[in-house]
């Protein structure tokens, strides 16, 4: 077997594996795109690299359960369980990062809306899966939404929904080794139904951005965290607020780092996975 895996998915399609796979044969490694639960000896591979586990929201346990297994990992499994649960949001808001207002509704609780337009989204989710947005005359609808999630299993939170993203989008900054290499605007992805989210939507929403120094001061001051260490990749989702720049996610999971939109990303997310094997 080849002594890299790139851990993905079985049921939906990574757009960077071939020029990823590309870019490893040139730092001399051999790589293959392997499901994350494909009954396959994860033993004979120097490093599994998790990048397109997608289909893991539904199986949280048994993801956890197999990336605790694999004896060498990128990013690191404390990482993966942290991140996998959006209640990290509270975490880094107690430790004084400027974080999106937050109500966590866990399975058994009664949900509380803030005033205004609200998000209603899973803890555990991957994109705007589960995630819907309502107006303030749609209580009624919201609150069917976190019953719907609770039926299924999951926690749910409830944000302000944040104006800015309407007009600037949200902001993605890709970390690839501890140093914030390009950035994208995701324009709003919440206005329309989720049936019409498809990938090519996705793409479309998608953008080039600048990194201007209070992006980077928040990103570098965020994963400054000793917990963080070792970071293979990351990628930290912020809106503006009048307040300043505000974390919406950190994606530390399986996040798409946007690599066909920055000439070197890929070249560098190989070159870090090569010092790691």
């Amino acid at each position: 077997m080849s002594p890299v895996a790139i851990a993905t998915s079985s049921s939906v399609q990574d757009p960077d594996a071939t020029t990823l796979l590309d870019a490893l044969a040139r730092h001399g490694l051999e790589a293959e795109m392997v499901p994350w639960d494909a009954p396959v000896a994860w033993d004979a591979y120097d490093l599994v690299v998790i990048r397109s586990t997608w289909d893991y929201v539904g199986r949280r346990e048994a993801f956890l359960a197999w990336a605790r297994s694999i004896r060498n990992l990128a990013n690191p499994y404390r990482a993966i369980e942290y991140s996998s649960d959006k209640h990290y949001l509270a975490d880094l808001a107690a430790r004084g990062h400027r974080v999106v207002e937050t109500h966590f509704c866990d399975v058994g609780t009664e949900p509380r809306f803030f005033d205004g337009d609200v998000v209603v989204k899973p803890a555990v989710g991957a994109g705007s899966g589960g995630a819907a947005r309502y107006r303030a005359d749609e209580r009624d609808a919201a609150t069917r939404h976190v019953v719907s999630l609770h039926r299924d299993g999951f926690d749910a939170l409830i944000q302000p929904y944040v104006s800015s993203v309407d007009a600037r989008g949200e902001r993605a900054v890709v970390v690839i080794d501890g140093e914030a290499t390009h950035a994208m605007t995701k324009a709003a992805m919440l206005n329309v139904d989720e049936s019409v989210r498809t990938a090519e939507f996705r793409r479309a929403q998608m953008s080039r951005a600048d990194l201007e120094p209070e992006v980077r001061d928040y990103v570098r001051d965020l994963l400054a965290d000793e917990r963080f260490a070792d970071l293979l990749y990351a990628r930290v989702d912020l809106v503006a607020t009048e307040a300043g720049w505000a974390l919406m996610e950190l994606e530390l999971v399986e996040p798409n780092l946007f690599l066909s939109y920055d000439a070197g990303a890929t070249d560098r997310l190989a070159a870090a996975i090569a010092r790691r094997d």
